[in-house]
């Protein structure tokens, strides 16, 4: 069974950029580059990776698709473009050059709850249809209504949700996320990573049995059809290697069929980013 990692990062540490890798994340402080992850990708029998931005300017944008150029196993990037430009479509004609973009994503949680109702960002957001780039959507669960609005705003547009919409895993809240969760799953132009819950767990306490719950309800509302895998690495070294995530959702797409299990680990990333492989 072929596989695709659709969320993983490659950065030249920075302290200053890179602030939010405060010393609570230390394992992470540090560069993470391809030669880092081609052995974990060969080791867990995945053929490739779509390489997720992790600093918004348009020069890590290209720091990808340089990477991408030089190392054939990054099948896919999601750049960074300010959304918000005046000259936003100008920004993407300029990246349609490069085939390997297939997307582009903002950090929203990063913003005000409300940062997907501005008009400038809207605008952004409908200008990447005329270039068929997906979106990934990063948001905090508690932003996940305005996410709801987005998407029905932009039917044609096609999303994806990052890291299930980040629930407060580590305290177990799940009621709120799983409502909205139903809802935005409802929108058809939507898909779900399954990445990233790892880190929104107790980092050093962590259960499988903690993530289950989470699992469950993405599966139930999005079903086969509509999820990914994603590592989030290096991101995820700070509770778990890369093997382990995998293992977690090895264990837990076990009681798919095979077919539903592909579409989870390849299908659903080759169609959504339009990869090559």
């Amino acid at each position: 069974m072929k596989r695709i990692d659709s969320h993983q990062h490659f950065w030249k540490f920075d302290p200053v950029r890179d602030s939010w890798i405060d010393d609570s994340m230390a394992a992470i402080q540090r560069d993470f580059l391809p030669a880092d992850l081609k052995p974990l990708l060969d080791e867990n029998q995945f053929q490739g990776c779509v390489a997720v931005e992790a600093h918004q300017s348009e020069e890590q944008t290209n720091f990808l698709v340089d990477l991408a150029a030089k190392n054939d196993f990054i099948k896919g990037v999601v750049g960074w473009v300010d959304l918000r430009a005046a000259n936003i479509s100008e920004r993407l004609e300029h990246f349609s050059n490069h085939k390997i973009i297939k997307g582009f994503r903002h950090v929203v949680q990063a913003e005000a709850d409300d940062f997907m109702l501005r008009n400038d960002f809207r605008n952004g957001i409908a200008a990447l249809k005329s270039f068929n780039y997906t979106y990934d959507i990063l948001i905090f669960h508690r932003q996940l209504p305005a996410a709801i609005d987005l998407v029905n705003r932009f039917p044609e547009q096609k999303f994806v949700i990052d890291h299930i919409a980040k629930p407060d895993i580590k305290s177990g809240e799940i009621d709120s996320w799983r409502r909205n969760i139903e809802e935005i799953a409802k929108a058809e132009n939507v898909l779900c990573k399954v990445s990233g819950m790892v880190t929104e767990a107790d980092w050093q306490n962590w259960k499988t049995q903690d993530l289950q719950p989470y699992l469950d309800v993405v599966f139930e509302n999005f079903g086969a059809n509509r999820l990914l895998f994603g590592s989030d690495w290096p991101v995820c070294n700070v509770a778990a290697e890369y093997q382990k995530v995998v293992q977690t959702v090895e264990n837990y797409l076990s009681q798919f069929s095979i077919n539903e299990q592909n579409k989870v680990w390849f299908e659903n990333a080759k169609s959504f980013y339009k990869l090559e492989i």
